[in-house]
């Protein structure tokens, strides 16, 4: 097993008999997009994943960042459009931005998560999640995959950002997993599911305790997922919310590892086991940093 914080423009090599993972939040509309997509896209080529699960992805009336990386990367892309993405779209007002030239107006401009694949969709859905005291209509985007190691149950969502919503995002993993369990139980002969997304929590936190299942109570009886960073070597950094990023330190929060590929147990003939788990995008690509976030790719065996 490998595992390492990859230099810039290093990629690690894919274990043989291995499904690649990657989850990855990609900023939306922020900065400078059109420089940052071609940035993402050339990091998503280099890593070379067969599922993502991807956050803060943007669509407009004329185009969609999930299509239009799906095109260029050989893939299919589904979208999932948040059902309240004011809150969002207000702050790409406030902040415009001077380089997107004819930047349609921030209410047109669809918010949400996506799931790019290398293989065929059996079918897909929504659960949408509970809410905050301020609405911001956050959901999961489920897929079943048609993979060589047989159907997989792939979902990606993003939760509550706000430091103190801890409690809101307890309820959001509540409503999430059993919903992510109940369609990996439909599927005969399905792969365990796995779980991938921006939690916006650590990994001591309630939620991720909760989610995870091994520490607590688990929120559906005898279910667990594991964080596939626990197989990453000891001291290896893993933050992917990452002060070293100048879009992380403008905001003067601390480093913190909050993006999660989540996998259920292997089963013993090793299927689905953990063969290694590395940190990309966490270094600008031509002068141009893909995100605020740094992605985790994770190799599981087929």
């Amino acid at each position: 097993m490998t595992s390492a914080p990859l230099p810039a423009g290093t990629v690690p090599a894919r274990p043989e008999d291995a499904l690649r993972v990657l989850t990855w939040n990609v900023w939306w509309r922020f900065g400078d997009w059109r420089r940052r997509r071609e940035a993402l896209l050339r990091v998503l080529a280099a890593a070379g994943p067969d599922v993502c699960g991807l956050q803060e992805v943007w669509a407009t009336p004329d185009e969609g960042l999930a299509d239009w990386l799906a095109e260029r990367l050989g893939m299919v892309a589904l979208f999932a459009p948040s059902p309240a993405p004011g809150r969002w779209q207000r702050r790409l007002g406030a902040l415009g931005d001077a380089s997107a030239g004819g930047l349609p107006e921030p209410g047109r401009i669809a918010f949400g998560n996506a799931v790019l694949s290398r293989f065929p969709v059996l079918s897909h859905d929504v659960t949408h999640l509970p809410d905050g005291p301020h609405p911001e209509g956050r959901t999961a985007l489920h897929a079943l995959l048609d993979t060589p190691g047989g159907p997989l149950p792939f979902t990606t969502t993003h939760l509550n950002s706000a430091p103190a919503e801890s409690a809101v995002r307890v309820r959001q993993v509540r409503a999430l997993v059993p919903e992510v369990v109940r369609r990996a139980r439909a599927v005969p002969g399905a792969r365990r599911p796995v779980l991938t997304g921006d939690f916006n929590a650590e990994a001591t936190s309630d939620e991720l305790r909760l989610v995870c299942g091994h520490q607590t109570a688990p929120v559906v009886e005898g279910v667990v997922l594991v964080d596939a960073w626990r197989f990453a070597d000891e001291g290896v950094r893993g933050h992917t919310w990452d002060r070293r990023n100048p879009h992380v330190a403008a905001v003067h929060q601390p480093s913190a590892r909050i993006d999660y590929v989540l996998v259920g147990l292997p089963e013993f003939s090793g299927r689905g086991a953990v063969l290694g788990v590395h940190r990309v995008g966490a270094e600008p690509v031509g002068g141009v940093w893909p995100s605020d976030h740094a992605a985790v790719l994770a190799d599981l065996r087929i």
